[in-house]
């Protein structure tokens, strides 16, 4: 079924609508959802979750893309959860990809830095669209997907040291593109 159609479903508040987007996008919101948890279960509440979001999210929302916009509600949902966990002392995968952007992106600690963050959203959009696709890829599967290191070096058929050094050139590129632009880190 096409994505508008599965909006339509919504909209409708039609229950097939949650089925429909199952069927086509469960796998995808797993793999975040994994990605960022490690834990099944877990990741299997997330997205159960992210359809209950979308469900009350649509309407009034009408997503211009459907696969982006239940991807970000399985992040956010992934990452709370993962939050909520780390504070029980259960998990703390996520922080070795978090610690990784560091150096390259500033924290979030006042009120400014919070109005600033939509700007360095759009320089961030801005580095990865000048990126070549396959670098822009990379850097998405592994800092927005949580996808692991070893995980992309077999799939890209390298070594994960020789992964882990494009990953650090990317950052480098990052954290020079940012600093040019003015952006405190």
């Amino acid at each position: 079924m096409e994505d508008q159609q599965i909006i339509e479903l919504y909209f409708q508040r039609d229950e097939r609508a949650i089925s429909e987007t199952a069927e086509k996008y469960g796998g995808f919101c797993t793999y975040i959802a994994m990605n960022i948890l490690s834990v099944k279960e877990d990741a299997e509440e997330c997205v159960s979750d992210t359809y209950f979001s979308a469900w009350k999210q649509i309407p009034p929302t009408v997503p211009e893309v459907f696969k982006a916009f239940l991807g970000r509600i399985t992040r956010n949902l992934s990452i709370s959860k993962f939050r909520a966990l780390r504070a029980k002392k259960r998990y703390s995968g996520l922080e070795v990809m978090l610690s990784e952007l560091e150096d390259c992106i500033p924290a979030s600690e006042n009120v400014e830095q919070l109005v600033e963050a939509k700007q360095l959203s759009e320089y961030i959009s801005e580095w990865l669209a000048a990126l070549p696709e396959e670098a822009c890829a990379l850097f998405v599967r592994r800092y927005w997907c949580g996808e692991e290191v070893q995980t992309l070096a077999k799939k890209c058929g390298i070594t994960a040291g020789h992964m882990a050094q494009k990953m650090l050139r990317l950052r480098k590129s990052l954290k020079t593109f940012l600093e040019q632009k003015g952006v405190a880190l």
